[in-house]
């Protein structure tokens, strides 16, 4: 008997639940490049109805109760709306499917509202010439920018919930109609069970701890040189492309990396380019469609403050559709990010890289960048120019009718000279169509070398490849090469912050080692096996694993020791130490380290210092890519108390500190009401840190603990630390 009602399994927490009867099909969860999954796994295919093309795909989706897990989103609605809206053809006129009904969006009501603001934020950006205004742009400016704008919106910015329907699953236990009996109720947190004329399934939403959202495709891995100033070239495609990362660049200059926007699945194009997210120095964003957002809370987590570059227009932008996602205040934003702004039209000096933002007419706010450097005959430059608009469609758009939406002929040849003007290396967008670039418009571009991106074409046409160059991923462009061992000069720096006491001339007998290269999936020290070498990663990611332990695996990034205790100790490894992209690390033999460490007298440092390096890597708070420099303050801050069973730990109400629970248990009240236990190797008392002063929770031993105590200003500025307290914090709060 056929059935009514079935789940299939797209990806790793992404479902497709089919109802056929009632033309209904779900899409369960929307993380990043969702429809690529759906594409590939043929949900999405084309097709024709009466003569008139159109794609497949699910007409509803079911939101997580949880809006990021494994530090992902996992609730970004845009592509899968716009295709639903636009590529099946629910909202075009006269198109065969657009019978009157809309999209569905189901979940709980913080993320239905949460949905419909990032989605407006999506589409349009900021809604107001009060809005850009607020941004810094003077009144002519905004009004030009708001006509250009609502020209793009079809001549009316729409409020969401006219494209969409809601279904609200309050609760747990509350059964809701979908559609023409199809019913849903919430069993448990991101659990559900979907059911229609007696058949059901259940969907669980949660990622295993050892789970994460996959990327739908497999990028390889590379083994990059750093450069003096190049362009590694991390994505050529755009957000429907199944077979390559949205448009994106990096860029290294002085052995320094700066992305240049935050695409989807960017941990996955780090992690094949050997670049660890510690090595990140700053990102210039562009601006906020979501296959050039979506990769941003990998950047909450790292143990430094990225510095953020754009002008404030489009951070402006930016922040409110962040906001909405996370469902948190837009002064988060810097929280997170040491933000950078720059002026439009202007130069600005980053220690010798030089940017200027230039703005480029879009739906929402955009600006392109121009980057160059001083060199012999004067400046190198890279141009990056993402989502552009065609000439085609901005001559249409010209009126002199300043009461209509539109441009002015002189906005247009501004935005042509800007696009047309002569760098060596540019990087455009030719995805074609109304909000995209158009190849034949830089057939005349003096450039030395264009690039040709934002397609989901695999391949270019005769006409493009006539005009520009591809660039696989993973290309690098150097416009200065490196003569001066730019992986030495941080090995040094990385020394000396170990080693901040000791002379330049001691470090130079450390830096005369090997430096050795690490293949992906290779093994650096094994388990249970003598240490003979120390090893100081210079690049890439290494995972330690420890075989049996509650927390699988950590992962260490530049400028961390590998096996030095155990050189010191003469015990051996009871970790595994696995290369997860290629590494390159400083080979050091333990003999020479160990002579090295006995001359200078710095065995009782080393020693106390991997002791607590132990102790905070027994908390899962602290299990991930934090920086040897970061982890080393917070070793020293590091302060242990014991308190007996049923003793109230006074202490939180004098200081603001975090406390990590090493054994026993912790009782949490809020006056007299109890809240929850804390568990060992947990923390408590992070609401002090989140809202900057003291409160009114109580702590009481359950039974004798040990605990260890942060000065809250040590980790207050540790954006992968500070976001798991925060929301913890709300967590506490919606239990409450």
């Amino acid at each position: 008997m056929r059935q009514k009602i079935q789940k299939v399994i797209i990806s790793n927490g992404i479902y497709i639940v089919d109802i056929p009867d009632v033309d209904l099909q779900i899409l369960c969860a929307a993380p990043a490049d969702v429809v690529k999954h759906l594409t590939q796994k043929g949900y999405i295919v084309s097709a024709e109805k009466s003569g008139v093309p159109y794609e497949t795909g699910p007409n509803a989706i079911l939101l997580s109760d949880i809006s990021i897990q494994q530090t992902s989103f996992s609730n970004l609605g845009e592509f899968p709306v716009l295709q639903m809206l636009y590529k099946q053809g629910m909202m075009i006129p006269n198109h065969p499917n657009n019978n009157g009904e809309k999209p569905i969006i189901i979940g709980s009501p913080k993320q239905i509202r949460s949905q419909l603001n990032y989605i407006h934020r999506g589409n349009y950006g900021l809604i107001s010439k009060e809005e850009i205004m607020a941004a810094g742009i003077d009144e002519e400016q905004a009004e030009e920018m708001m006509r250009m704008k609502l020209k793009f919106a079809f001549g009316k910015i729409k409020d969401p919930s006219s494209l969409l329907q809601s279904v609200i699953v309050e609760g747990e236990s509350n059964e809701v109609e979908i559609k023409k009996g199809v019913t849903i109720v919430r069993n448990d947190s991101n659990n559900f069970t979907i059911s229609y004329e007696g058949e059901s399934v259940t969907v669980d939403l949660n990622l295993a701890q050892d789970q994460q959202y996959l990327a739908p495709y497999n990028l390889g891995y590379y083994d990059i040189k750093r450069e003096y100033f190049a362009v590694i070239h991390s994505g050529q495609g755009d957000g429907w492309d199944i077979h390559r990362p949205s448009m994106g660049s990096i860029i290294m200059y002085h052995g320094e990396i700066y992305l240049v926007d935050v695409g989807p699945n960017i941990t996955n194009v780090l992690q094949a380019l050997g670049i660890g997210l510690n090595e990140i120095k700053g990102i210039f964003h562009t601006h906020a469609h979501d296959d050039h957002f979506a990769g941003i809370t990998s950047l909450l987590q790292t143990s430094h403050k990225i510095k953020y570059y754009s002008t404030p227009l489009i951070r402006s932008s930016v922040t409110k559709k962040m906001a909405a996602l996370l469902d948190v205040e837009e002064s988060e934003f810097e929280k997170y990010f040491d933000i950078c702004d720059l002026e439009f039209d202007k130069w600005s000096d980053i220690n010798g890289l030089e940017v200027m933002p230039v703005f480029s007419p879009h739906p929402i706010e955009t600006n392109i960048f121009i980057f160059r450097t001083f060199w012999e005959n004067g400046y190198r430059t890279y141009g990056h120019f993402a989502d552009i608009t065609s000439f085609n469609v901005l001559e249409s758009m010209i009126t002199d009718d300043s009461t209509q939406p539109g441009i002015t002929q002189e906005f247009y040849d501004k935005t042509k000279e800007h696009y047309l003007q002569e760098v060596m290396l540019k990087k455009i967008d030719v995805g074609g169509g109304m909000i995209h670039g158009d190849a034949k418009d830089f057939v005349w571009d003096k450039t030395d070398k264009i690039i040709l991106a934002h397609t989901s074409s695999k391949d270019l046409t005769q006409t493009q490849k006539s005009i520009g160059s591809g660039a696989p991923f993973g290309a690098v462009d150097v416009l200065i090469p490196d003569q001066q061992d730019l992986l030495r000069r941080s090995m040094h720096t990385h020394l000396k912050s170990h080693f901040p006491t000791i002379s330049s001339d001691q470090i130079r007998i450390l830096m005369n080692c090997q430096i050795k290269t690490f293949n992906p999936e290779s093994i650096l020290l094994r388990e249970y096996q003598n240490v003979d070498k120390v090893y100081l990663v210079l690049t890439g990611i290494v995972e330690m694993i420890e075989y049996g332990s509650f927390n699988n695996s950590t992962l260490i990034s530049s400028g961390a020791f590998i096996g030095e205790l155990n050189t010191l100790l003469d015990i051996h490894l009871n970790k595994t130490f696995r290369a997860i992209s290629y590494v390159k690390a400083l080979e050091i033999p333990s003999e020479l380290f160990s002579v090295f460490i006995k001359y200078n007298n710095l065995d009782e440092l080393i020693g106390k210092r991997v002791i607590k390096f132990e102790i905070l890597n027994d908390f899962p708070l602290f299990s991930d890519l934090l920086s040897f420099a970061v982890l080393n303050d917070i070793a020293q801050s590091l302060e242990t108390l014991e308190f007996k069973e049923g003793e109230d730990i006074v202490h939180i109400k004098d200081d603001c500190s975090l406390y990590l629970l090493a054994s026993g248990e912790v009782e949490k009240y809020i006056d007299e009401d109890h809240i929850y236990t804390v568990k060992s190797r947990d923390f408590f008392a992070e609401e002090q840190l989140v809202l900057g002063k003291a409160t009114s929770f109580k702590y009481t031993a359950k039974k004798d603990i040990i605990v260890h105590k942060i000065p809250n200003e040590t980790i207050k500025n540790i954006p992968s630390v500070y976001w798991q307290l925060f929301e913890s914090y709300r967590k506490t709060i919606r239990s409450l």
